[in-house]
């Protein structure tokens, strides 16, 4: 019996890691630079939402690529360093002031927009994490549900980004470490509570996130170490 393509697949019926599908689907269409694209940090209550946007060359595609939250750190480390040296990548994160004065949604789209658009070779289609395209996308897209569970190129825009935001938020720990952001990454964990009611909040915090708007009113200023700083020093 024929097996579905996995961009078919419903969601109960996930492949067990991600395959390429997709690119494939797309390839036999005539396109050949198809960018994977993800996010990492929707959810914490500091630092930045960080998009990624990745090429991947068909003939050196990593082995055990998988999104980014089913790996461990050394693994991700691993791959992030292997995406790197074998694929055309672009980040770009949306800073605290963005989100606050957006929301986390349009932070999150125009993140995605930037990556792709700052890829050095200009993708022919994007296939994206999630179920939106970002509006003004440099290029067609497509969104896909679980796309970090289907796709390779998404898989590996998943590691990047997640990397990239860790690296980020251990480099702002140094600036703040009360707070153990080197160890939650942001996200609103028992001791970043204690630590918040504590020691009040920093510029890194989102000031729209609750409990963040119990203790500030209005946006938080600029991060005392701007994030496009943190962005540089995360990738290079």
């Amino acid at each position: 019996m024929a097996r579905r393509p996995a961009d078919s697949l419903p969601l109960f019926e996930l492949p067990p890691a991600p395959t390429d599908a997709i690119e494939r689907r797309l390839r036999r269409s005539g396109l050949r630079a198809i960018a994977g694209v993800d996010e990492a940090g929707r959810g914490p209550l500091a630092g930045p939402v960080v998009a990624a946007a990745v090429i991947l060359d068909p003939k050196r595609v990593p082995p055990g690529l998988d999104d980014s939250k089913k790996l461990d750190r050394a693994a991700r480390e691993a791959l992030f360093t292997v995406i790197m040296a074998t694929s055309i990548v672009s980040v770009a994160a949306g800073s605290v002031t963005r989100i606050c004065t957006t929301d986390i949604r349009q932070a999150t789209l125009w993140a995605m927009r930037q990556a792709v658009a700052g890829l050095s070779h200009a993708a022919e289609h994007a296939i994206i994490d999630g179920i939106d395209v970002p509006p003004g996308l440099a290029c067609p897209g497509e969104a896909f549900v679980k796309g970090d569970a289907r796709s390779v190129s998404i898989a590996a825009a998943s590691i990047v980004a997640k990397v990239t935001r860790d690296r980020m938020m251990i480099r702002a720990a140094t600036h703040y470490p009360v707070y153990g952001f080197e160890r939650h990454m942001g996200y609103g964990t028992p001791a970043h509570l204690t630590a918040l009611g504590t020691h009040g909040a920093t510029p890194l915090h989102r000031s729209t996130f609750a409990p963040i708007r119990a203790l500030l009113e209005g946006c938080a200023p600029a991060a005392l170490m701007a994030e496009n700083d943190l962005l540089a020093e995360a990738v290079g």
